[in-house]
């Protein structure tokens, strides 16, 4: 490769080997690898899965918000779990109804043309929120013909399930969810929270079992999102940082971290993290509280973020203007 074919800082370029700081050598060593670097690296872990291909297609949920799908380039990855955490109030029942609408769309409008089955692990089903998303699609959805919005029976595609401890859940995602996906009525799992059984049902002495629990039902969710090509995605809670170490689990600006540690990280291909800022930002008659969707880790995403903002019509990414 010729050296004038590298992108560099002109100043770089004159200054050829000598001279340069250590920024400029990191610089020169960044645009050397990109070069002979076509795509992003990708985990041993994803190739093993078969998610790779799957992750080039380009075929994404999208969430509803263009600033928040070009911070996930394009919206939820179709194939492997991704995981929302964050604390109580945050926003993250907002942004998974609001996926359950989207999935309805056509693909044309970056949903997949199918519905969405719910799993409440912990509260009942949020269906007043749920009709007030409904009646403000066409405000958030200004992308989308009103006529198709109209049209569109969003509450007859979404089918809830409620599951009260592991063995119901397991009986749900093994017997129910299966059966929903091979007839093609749902292309959407979420589950609601994932850490509310685990904590309820295992103590501090029982953690080798909880973890053999969790192998189970995270392999469970993988073999549904590959078989049926079919997003998941996982709501958990969050649990306080007690040391540094703890940090590489969640976002370095944060005092908490998604809960069930570990054991749980390591099933999870794209960890997202909504949490409430200080701040608060007023649009017309209403007001909310500033959140930031966080990317914590992924195979094909930056670690970055995106301040957002819940209103009526649903979760929508803020911008310097606003």
């Amino acid at each position: 490769m010729n050296w004038e074919q590298l992108e560099l800082n002109p100043r770089i370029r004159a200054a050829r080997l000598t001279g340069l700081s250590r920024s400029d050598v990191q610089q020169l060593l960044t645009a050397t690898a990109s070069s002979y670097r076509s795509y992003p690296p990708v985990p041993a872990l994803v190739l093993h899965r078969g998610e790779c291909r799957r992750l080039e297609s380009g075929l994404r949920l999208s969430v509803g918000c263009p600033l928040l799908d070009e911070l996930l380039r394009g919206g939820l990855p179709v194939g492997g779990v991704t995981e929302l955490s964050g604390e109580s109030g945050a926003g993250k029942t907002q942004l998974a109804l609001q996926l359950c609408l989207s999935v309805q769309y056509p693909t044309l409008y970056r949903g997949l043309d199918s519905g969405a089955v719910y799993i409440c692990t912990e509260d009942s089903f949020p269906i007043r929120r749920l009709q007030q998303l409904i009646r403000g699609q066409s405000c958030l959805r200004s992308d989308i013909p009103p006529s198709l919005i109209s049209r569109t029976q969003f509450s007859d595609r979404i089918y809830i399930e409620h599951a009260a401890d592991l063995d119901s859940l397991q009986v749900c995602l093994s017997q129910r969810v299966p059966l929903l996906l091979a007839r093609g009525l749902v292309r959407l799992l979420v589950v609601d929270s994932v850490a509310a059984l685990f904590r309820s049902e295992f103590q501090a002495d029982d953690w080798l079992e909880r973890n053999k629990q969790l192998l189970t039902f995270s392999s469970t969710l993988h073999h549904l999102s590959q078989e049926f090509s079919t997003p998941v995605l996982c709501i958990n809670q969050v649990t306080d940082v007690f040391n540094r170490a703890d940090h590489s689990l969640g976002p370095l600006s944060s005092n908490v971290s998604p809960a069930l540690g570990l054991a749980w990280a390591n099933q999870v291909m794209v960890r997202l993290m909504i949490r409430r800022l200080q701040g608060t930002i007023a649009r017309g008659d209403q007001c909310s509280a500033l959140r930031r969707l966080e990317v914590v880790f992924a195979p094909h995403l930056a670690r970055d973020g995106r301040d957002a903002a819940v209103w009526s019509e649903g979760v929508r990414g803020v911008s310097s203007s606003d």
